[in-house]
């Protein structure tokens, strides 16, 4: 049975600050948790004036002591960001406080542009394809120490965060396979490789310590309402915030405009097809035959519902209506 998530980008909306979107994420949670949604991920950007996760753990420490059931986890935390030792102290923190509900997504991108990522101080020797070898380091730290280990995270050592890797092309696919690990494909912004990424890692996967077989999980946009029009138009938000992020103005989260694809270039309606691929925009009952027509196609393990809608009240809506149609547990 597929099980479905949510990923929170923790939006900034124009007018707003991250006090008020963090408030929002916990609020969202809570009634994702109620709504039987599975998890509840948070992801790492930084440089980034919409989104307020930056501090990743921070954040994901916010929601899980607000919560009482729902899994919680990083979707995910970019590694080259960070030294393996770090990530699996304050990941086997989190798992201390919360035990059996906290998940670890990793990703091979800065999460940011070239500039921010300098900033972020990692030795400048750092280089992305070090990633595979940090996940195994990351790993390490995570299992029991063996004898004689000089270097143990404390907390971290034991408790077994299960790890993700996340992707949007091949190379997350083939790592995941190797590594025995869930793959995570970021089709929610980046599908063009979707099918071939399913393939690659279903074919390819070797059973793990922590995985007999394999898991995929796929982001998928929702943007549900009381009817087709309504759910058109809210969606013009996200639409705006993926095309300014393409055209290199990356913002807050603006509010829905009538007309918006209309606006735009030949090229950006291009963009705009390709990701609605990955979407389901509408109705209730819009909304489940997309869903099912997706899943028939991908078979998918879980998909991880991003729902980037303006006005806080119809975002949580839209989730509500999602839970509704799937017949999620309450």
């Amino acid at each position: 049975m597929t099980a479905f998530s949510i990923l929170d980008l923790a939006p900034v909306v124009e007018g707003g600050n991250a006090a008020e979107s963090l408030a929002n994420s916990l609020v969202l949670a809570r009634a994702a948790e109620n709504w039987g949604y599975s998890r509840y991920w948070i992801a790492e950007h930084h440089n980034m004036a919409g989104i307020a996760s930056s501090a990743t753990s921070v954040v994901i420490g916010y929601i899980a002591g607000g919560t009482r059931t729902i899994r919680v986890g990083a979707g995910g935390i970019m590694l080259p960001n960070h030294s393996p030792l770090i990530i699996a102290e304050q990941f086997g923190t989190l798992a201390s406080l919360y035990p059996d509900r906290i998940d670890l997504g990793l990703g091979r991108a800065p999460g940011t542009d070239q500039v921010t990522w300098q900033a972020l101080r990692r030795h400048a020797t750092t280089d992305v394809n070090d990633f595979p070898r940090d996940v195994v380091e990351l790993q390490h730290y995570l299992r029991e120490p063996q004898e004689g280990q000089r270097v143990v995270a404390t907390p971290g050592a034991g408790t077994n965060v299960p790890i993700w890797i996340l992707g949007s092309s091949l190379f997350g696919a083939q790592l995941a396979a190797m590594l025995g690990l869930p793959f995570a494909f970021a089709s929610h912004f980046a599908p063009a490789a979707l099918d071939q990424a399913i393939a690659i890692y279903r074919e390819k996967f070797e059973p793990s310590e922590q995985l007999s077989e394999p898991y995929i999980t796929l982001g998928y946009n929702v943007c549900a309402a009381a009817s087709d029009s309504e759910a058109v138009h809210l969606r013009t938000s996200s639409l705006q915030s993926f095309v300014n992020l393409r055209r290199g103005v990356p913002g807050k989260l603006p509010p829905p405009v009538a007309g918006y694809e209309e606006q735009l270039s030949a090229t950006e309606r291009a963009m705009v097809r390709e990701l609605s691929r990955c979407a389901a925009v509408g109705s209730p009952d819009s909304i489940k035959s997309q869903i099912d027509a997706f899943l028939d196609l991908t078979r998918a393990d879980e998909l991880i519902i991003v729902s980037s809608v303006f006005e806080h009240e119809a975002r949580l809506r839209s989730y509500e209506i999602t839970a509704d149609i799937l017949g999620l547990t309450r």
